[in-house]
């Protein structure tokens, strides 16, 4: 009897032991932890473990920013996943703008997975400013914050739409943006994010606002992608706001089997539906995004998107 026990422990620990190697181990590299693509990348280690019945795992690691991920991408090992805007991609197999002598044969080997929700441009005014549209904001007193993508994009679309000079520019954190717009301290105020926005949810609901649209010319100025916010999704908002955005992208490299690409790949797709129960976000992601992917697919991907009925170009090949 005691014989037969030390065996059935044993397989036990056996079946611990081949349930332990059948589990894949991802390396998620996102944002900074006090942002909303860290939450992000939370949710889909969330979802990559529950849709995948626990043989996903994705550990997530806190990142300085999009270059730091890129750069990474040469020396990663494994099953590393990382976010970045496509455009970095680009430059960073160019050896040009912040890649400019770091260059890398490796950064060759990058492979594209799926899209996430986009750097969406906010132009948020208080319905008190009665500013409907770009050219109203002449005279008013906007944030922009410091730092951040959406304060050089917002004074870079100023000086391209000929209001450089022409706005107030208030010296308050955007963290502030809110309770500044409530008490009239600023007329309006510049995020980027991905739709729907914390703060300007906020602010619609509080205070009443009107997110500006770009015009079809200023986003062919900008340079940017186009997006459009669909009617409702902040409160008073009753029709689409069109404005422009950066988007975003989950990368690999060759290093990671196509099984395992394409296991990633398809469980994020099915969970997304969930993940947008639980934040809005991922309801802007959908099939129209993949034409944001300019480099190449990973193959174990495209293996699910032929699957699927997805539209994969040439390019992304």
């Amino acid at each position: 009897m005691k014989l037969l026990k030390i065996l059935s422990l044993s397989g036990v620990g056996l079946a611990v032991a081949f349930a332990a190697q059948a589990q894949t181990r991802v390396t998620y590299k996102s944002a900074k932890s006090t942002s909303s693509y860290y939450q992000m990348a939370v949710q889909i280690s969330e979802a990559m473990k529950k849709g995948s019945d626990g043989n996903i795992i994705v550990t997530v690691e806190e990142s300085q920013g999009s270059v730091q991920n890129v750069m990474e991408s040469a020396v990663r090992p494994g099953n590393y996943v990382f976010t970045t805007p496509p455009v970095l991609v680009r430059l960073a197999k160019g050896g040009k703008a912040m890649f400019k002598d770091k260059t890398n044969p490796k950064f060759n080997d990058i492979r594209a997975l799926f899209p996430i929700p986009s750097l969406t441009m906010h132009f948020v005014m208080s319905n008190k400013s009665g500013v409907k549209d770009f050219a109203g904001m002449e005279g008013k007193t906007i944030l922009l914050g410091k730092g951040s993508f959406g304060a050089r994009e917002g004074a870079k679309y100023l000086k391209k739409f000929g209001l450089e000079g022409k706005v107030k520019l208030a010296e308050v954190e955007l963290s502030n943006a809110v309770p500044a717009l409530k008490n009239g301290q600023i007329d309006g105020f510049v995020t980027a994010g991905s739709y729907p926005a914390p703060n300007v949810i906020e602010a619609a609901a509080s205070t009443g606002v009107t997110v500006i649209s770009l015009t079809d010319e200023q986003i062919k100025i900008s340079k940017r992608t186009r997006i459009v916010i669909p009617a409702g999704t902040y409160a008073g908002q009753t029709s689409d706001i069109v404005t422009t955005s950066l988007p975003v992208v989950a990368y690999t490299t060759t290093n990671m089997a196509d099984d395992t690409a394409y296991a990633l790949t398809k469980t994020y797709w099915q969970e997304k539906a969930n993940m947008g129960k639980g934040a809005a976000w991922w309801n802007a992601v959908d099939k129209g995004l993949m034409g944001n992917i300019k480099s190449k697919i990973h193959p174990g991907a495209i293996k699910y998107y032929k699957e699927a009925g997805f539209e994969i170009t040439a390019d992304q090949m």
